[in-house]
C-alpha cells in the first residue's frame, strides 16, 4: 500500500463490489470457523477480565462471624474500600494499555494467530495464581492483574492481522463482529456463573475454573486454526481462491507502516475518538455494574450477577445482528462503506445516551435495569462501525491502527473504576480536592 495520506484515506469500498460471496454452507467456510474460534477466544479473555468484578463482591462482603465467647460480629475476608476495590479493579489496565501498538506490531510479524493464541494462554495461567496473589495482598494481586492486561492486551489488535488475511471485503462486519460478540457473551456467561461458583465453592474457584477453560480454548486454537488460508489444509481450492481474489496480495514481509500518514489522518482518529468514547461506558459498566446491582438496587450476590448480566445479554444478540445488518446494506448497494460506518456509529451513541440518561433519572429498579439494558444493547451497533473500519482504510495496517485506537480507548478502563471509586463516597463538592481544575 501506498505511503501517502491519500491512499491511506483512500477510497474504502474501492474493492468491495469485484467479488461476490459464494453461497457456501456456514460449517464448511474455514473463514467462518476461524471467527467462531475467535469468537471463544473473546469469550475467553472477557471472562478472564470481568470475573474479578464478581468475585470482589463476594470478597469484601460482610459475613457473620461467631467467636467462641459468643461473641458475633461482621467481618469482611479483605477489608477493601470503594477507593481501594477502584485501584484494584483498574490495575488490570495499567499492563493493558501497554501492548495495544507493540501487539499490533508483532503480530504482522510473527503472526496474529499466534500471538493472539499466546495472549490468551498466559492471561489464563496468570488467572490460576489469582487466589495466591491475593492472599498475599492487596499489592501482589494488583501487580498481577497489571501483568494480565499486558498479555491481554495483544489480543484486540492481533485480531485485525487474522482479518487482514482471511476477511473478504463483503464480509467484513459479519466476521470481526461474530469474533467481537465473543466478549459479551463471555461476560454474560462468567458474571452469573461467577456468582454461582461463588455461593458454592467460595470465590477462588472463580479463576480456577475459568483459567482451565482458558487453557482448553488454547489448546483447540492452535490445533484447529493457521495462519493464512493459504496454510489451511482443510480449506477448499473454491473458498481459498475466493478470499485469495478478494484481497489480492496480503504478504506483509518487508511492509513499511506510513507513519506521517497515520498520525495526521482524520479518518484514523476519528476512529480512535469513537473506540474512545465507547469503551468509557463500556468499562464503567464493566467494573461498577456488580456493585450498583448490590448497593444501590439491593439485589443479592447471586442475583447481581444474573442481572448485571442482561445488558450484556442484549449486546451480544445485537452485536451479531449489526455485523450482518451492515453487510446487508452493502451487498444490497443501499448504502457504501463510509455511510455505513457513520450511520452504526453515531446512530448507537446517541440511542446509548439516551437510555443512560434515563437510568440516572428512574425512580424504579424495573425501569432502571430496562434503560441499562436498551442502553448497552443498542450499544453494539457502533461496533459495525468504528471496529471494522480499521480493515476498511487500510488493511495491511489494520492491526496497528487498532492497536493505535486501543491504545487511547483503554485510558477510560484506568481512569473510570477510579474515578467511580471517589465519586460513591465522596460528596460531589469534595471531589475537587482529588481532580482540582
Amino acid at each position: 500500500m501506498s505511503e501517502s495520506k491519500h491512499d491511506l484515506e483512500g477510497h474504502m469500498e474501492k474493492n468491495s463490489s469485484c467479488i461476490v460471496s459464494p453461497g457456501w454452507k456456514f460449517w464448511k467456510m474455514r473463514r467462518y470457523v476461524v471467527a467462531t474460534m475467535a469468537f471463544f477466544g473473546f469469550f475467553t479473555i472477557y471472562a478472564l477480565r470481568v470475573n474479578l468484578s464478581i468475585a470482589i463482591v463476594a470478597m469484601t462482603e460482610n459475613k457473620t462471624v461467631v467467636y467462641e465467647n459468643g461473641t458475633v460480629t461482621l467481618e469482611q475476608e479483605f477489608p477493601w474500600d470503594s477507593v481501594v476495590q477502584g485501584y484494584i479493579l483498574s490495575s488490570f489496565f495499567y499492563g493493558y494499555i501497554t501492548t495495544q501498538l507493540v501487539g499490533g506490531w508483532f503480530a504482522m510479524r510473527m503472526g496474529g494467530k499466534k500471538l493472539y493464541g499466546l495472549g490468551v494462554a498466559a492471561t489464563a495461567v496468570l488467572t490460576l495464581m489469582t487466589p495466591l496473589a491475593a492472599n498475599m495482598g492487596m499489592f501482589a494481586l494488583i501487580f498481577l492483574r497489571i501483568l494480565e492486561g499486558v498479555f491481554e492486551g495483544v489480543t484486540y489488535p492481533c485480531i485485525h492481522a487474522v482479518w487482514s488475511h482471511w476477511a473478504p471485503p463483503l464480509e467484513r462486519s459479519r466476521l470481526a463482529t461474530l469474533a467481537f460478540t465473543g466478549s459479551y457473551a463471555g461476560t454474560v456467561v462468567s458474571m452469573p456463573a461467577c456468582a454461582i461458583l461463588a455461593e458454592l465453592f467460595g470465590w477462588p474457584s472463580i479463576f480456577y475454573v475459568f483459567g482451565i477453560f482458558g487453557l482448553f480454548w488454547y489448546s483447540l486454537w492452535v490445533v484447529l486454526i493457521a495462519e493464512k488460508p493459504s496454510e489451511d489444509p482443510l480449506i477448499s481450492d473454491e473458498e481459498l481462491r475466493y478470499i485469495t481474489q478478494s484481497l489480492g496480495d496480503t504478504n506483509e514481509k518487508n511492509i513499511k507502516y506510513p507513519w506521517r500518514s497515520i498520525v495526521t489522518s482524520m479518518p484514523v482518529w476519528s476512529i480512535v475518538v469513537a473506540h474512545f468514547s465507547e469503551n468509557w461506558g463500556f468499562y464503567t459498566l464493566l467494573t461498577q455494574l456488580p456493585k450498583y446491582m448490590k448497593d444501590i438496587l439491593d439485589f443479592d450476590l447471586a442475583k447481581t450477577g444474573f442481572m448485571a448480566a442482561l445488558p450484556y445479554l442484549a449486546m451480544s444478540i445485537t452485536l451479531a445482528l449489526s455485523g450482518q445488518l451492515a453487510d446487508w446494506f452493502l451487498v444490497r448497494g443501499i448504502l457504501n462503506v463510509t455511510q455505513v460506518r457513520k450511520f452504526f456509529n453515531c446512530g448507537a451513541f446517541i440511542a446509548q445516551t439516551v437510555f443512560m440518561m434515563g437510568t440516572a433519572y428512574a425512580t424504579s429498579t424495573t425501569v432502571s435495569v430496562i434503560c441499562l439494558i436498551m442502553a448497552v444493547g443498542l450499544g453494539a451497533f457502533a461496533w459495525a462501525g468504528f471496529s471494522v473500519n480499521h480493515l476498511d482504510i487500510a488493511p495491511q495496517h489494520a492491526s496497528v491502527l487498532m492497536g493505535i485506537g486501543n491504545t487511547f480507548a483503554t485510558l477510560p478502563g484506568i481512569v473510570s473504576p477510579i474515578l467511580s471509586g471517589y465519586v460513591v463516597t465522596t460528596p460531589v463538592s469534595d471531589i475537587y480536592t482529588y481532580f482540582p481544575l
